[in-house]
């Protein structure tokens, strides 16, 4: 059961960089820093964008229009956040 929990854990992890590197791609990719024609960077693009969208998309419509400003991720965080802190404190030590 620990390595069940465990396992939870590090996908969170593995999730939450994913969230990160995804923001961060498209702050590079919304200011032509990077080039979107080149073929690596549209699969990594496209591939962070299917990733994390299907968990951005129900917090972004919920969210009121912020001007162009898009905090889903930050909230996305938030909520792996607690997420992960429930399953470590709360459910962890039962089980060990």
């Amino acid at each position: 059961m620990l390595a069940l929990i465990q396992t939870i854990v590090l996908a969170i992890d593995i999730y939450w960089w994913l969230i990160i590197a995804s923001a961060i791609f498209s702050w590079l990719f919304a200011f032509n820093v990077i080039n979107s024609r080149n073929q690596f960077v549209a699969m990594v693009g496209d591939f962070l964008f299917r990733v994390t969208e299907p968990a951005l998309r129900p917090i972004r419509r919920l969210l009121p229009d912020l001007g162009g400003i898009d905090i889903s991720p930050i909230i996305l965080l938030l909520i792996l956040f607690f997420i992960r802190q429930f399953i470590v404190l709360t459910i962890a030590p039962a089980v060990v």
